[in-house]
């Protein structure tokens, strides 16, 4: 099973930009001397007390340069909010710099105010994630290529660099909604599928969605589920449950808001869904989010808790949020990093 670590570069209320850039860095820095497998890094925009990480690929960049080992996603680009041949080039180009160590994690984001603030309509989010992805993927596998879709158009360019890792790197969609889970697996790609905004025991019949819908398209093995969870580790069961405390209800109150607000956006899809988990975020209780949207506690129980998670939805690996609300101490995160990685990690490899 792979392990990974969801890293949204985290920055508190209390902590300067620089300070969030160096304590993030020293995460990854730990994360490769204690054998992570792969570090994943998220794209977050217009969040000044949560996140710095607006730019991913520049630094996954940074991470292929002082990493030598770890693998390097993006969970998510977002598609949507990207010029094709721009992403395209600057994927290759990391994928080129870390020796071919990189995962293209895709997806939509939720949340229509970024794209608000981009001046991209959110009501085309699906089009232009779809034309953005065929454009990167025959970009990467072919000398020159012509185009013609909604949104964008070429002719007969020629991208360059090509990723190292042939045909494509690894690439991984996030489904964001209910029915994405099929067209995924149709696709042929492995999925990352998430709890933050429904709980884990939903997911397995949509998993299964996905995975009958692999396997009608004819694809190759199974298909392969990645699940990011907030997790979090202390040497107490006590200290696991407490400590984390505020800054999860912190994350579920703030995505509970937007959601919310994202609701009301013209185009927006599922509006009656979004807006009631958006309400059951700023409402679910601390024992409700332990007990079905998070894995917490001691490494023993984390262990026992993903071992059933694998056994139900067939796991292939987690990105684990350490630090989920950005508000838990920088020590506390980088000792539940090193009980995952020392403690938890060789219990499945």
């Amino acid at each position: 099973m792979e392990f990974g670590l969801f890293h949204e570069f985290q920055k508190s209320p209390e902590t300067s930009e620089a300070e969030a850039f160096a304590q993030s860095f020293e995460l990854v820095d730990a994360a490769e001397r204690w054998g992570l497998d792969a570090m994943w890094l998220a794209e977050l925009h217009f969040e000044p007390g949560r996140s710095v990480l607006a730019s991913p690929m520049i630094l996954a960049a940074a991470i292929a340069q002082r990493t030598r080992r770890m693998k390097i996603g993006t969970a998510v680009q977002v598609l949507p909010l990207c010029h094709p041949l721009r992403l395209a080039e600057e994927a290759a180009t990391v994928d080129q710099i870390s020796d071919g160590r990189l995962i293209f994690g895709v997806g939509r984001s939720g949340f229509a105010h970024v794209y608000q603030a981009y001046g991209v309509p959110y009501e085309e989010s699906r089009e232009r994630f779809a034309e953005t992805l065929e454009i990167v993927k025959r970009a990467w596998t072919n000398e020159r290529f012509s185009f013609s879709g909604k949104y964008f158009a070429y002719d007969k360019v020629a991208v360059v660099p090509k990723p190292l890792q042939k045909p494509t790197p690894p690439i991984r969609i996030a489904a964001t909604s209910i029915d994405t889970y099929a067209a995924i697996g149709t696709l042929g790609h492995p999925i990352f599928v998430a709890a933050r905004l429904g709980t884990l025991s939903e997911l397995a019949p949509l998993v299964r969605g996905y995975r009958e819908a692999y396997r009608a398209a004819g694809h190759p093995g199974a298909g392969e589920v990645y699940l990011r969870v907030p997790v979090y580790l202390a040497e107490t069961e006590e200290r696991a449950r407490r400590e984390p405390e505020e800054s999860v209800m912190h994350l579920f109150r703030a995505i509970g808001g937007q959601l919310q607000a994202s609701a009301n956006v013209a185009g927006a899809r599922a509006i009656e869904q979004r807006a009631e988990r958006g309400q059951q975020l700023q409402t679910v209780s601390y024992d409700d989010a332990l007990r079905d949207k998070m894995i917490v506690g001691t490494p023993d129980q984390v262990v026992e808790k993903l071992q059933r998670l694998r056994e139900e939805i067939w796991l292939d690996g987690i990105l684990a949020e350490l630090n989920p609300g950005s508000l838990i101490p920088h020590a506390l995160v980088m000792n539940a990093l090193r009980l995952l990685c020392q403690e938890v990690m060789p219990r499945f490899h």
